[in-house]
């Protein structure tokens, strides 16, 4: 029986040993590790970019929302007080003194033998400072507007030439409280008052006695 020998035998060994060789292993799969490594720390890098966007562009949404916020209030604030004008106005429209009303309600008031002589009106007005209107993170939060009291007094200086001067005084004088027009603009209370009456006295020829009657509106506030 022959005998065979294989004299590759020993280099292919020495081949197998170099190819199993743990170093190279070790650093095949260290290299490994680096790689991956790389990747994950790109990975992170790269979400990390992504965030930092986001949260810049939410930054940028919130101040640009902040400041259309502010525009909004400040746009209320306009509107706020073109309103309480507004209103100042119409309800000073409705309700101011109109001197041809009572010149046509003096036409109305008669008593025998008295004239009126003379009509003056008195309009005082007083100031009230208000408190402005404040803004803070929850809205418009409204003051109180400026007032203006008014305040109007009508005097009628008469004379009383009738045939006992003076006894016509307080009829004339009732004759305005209850005109229509002058009872549902005096006061209710001391509306009509008799302020001066003098002595008897001749004027043009004619006995008569001058009286003058005060007439009290009520105080308003604008």
């Amino acid at each position: 029986m022959p005998i065979r020998i294989n004299l590759l035998a020993e280099a292919k060994a020495a081949e197998e040993l170099r190819r199993h060789d743990p170093v190279k292993r070790v650093i095949f799969v260290g290299a490994l590790c680096v790689a991956l490594t790389l990747v994950w720390s790109s990975s992170l890098q790269l979400q990390t970019m992504l965030a930092k966007k986001e949260v810049s562009d939410r930054q940028t949404e919130i101040t640009a929302r902040t400041n259309e916020f502010q525009r909004v209030l400040t746009e209320q604030k306009k509107i706020t007080v073109a309103k309480e004008k507004l209103n100042a106005l119409k309800k000073m429209t409705n309700s101011r003194f109109l001197e041809g009303n009572l010149l046509n309600a003096l036409q109305q008031v008669t008593a025998d033998g008295v004239r009126l002589m003379r009509l003056r009106v008195d309009q005082d007005y007083f100031p009230a400072a208000g408190t402005p209107s404040q803004t803070n993170k929850n809205g418009v939060i409204l003051g109180r507007p400026g007032t203006v009291t008014e305040k109007i007094v009508v005097w009628l200086d008469a004379r009383d030439s009738s045939a006992n001067p003076g006894d016509q005084v307080n009829k004339f004088k009732e004759a305005v409280a209850i005109q229509s027009y002058f009872k549902a603009a005096l006061n209710k209370t001391n509306g009509v008052q008799l302020i001066n009456l003098s002595a008897p006295q001749v004027v043009e020829g004619k006995p008569c006695v001058l009286f003058t009657l005060k007439c009290n509106l009520p105080e308003y506030v604008r």
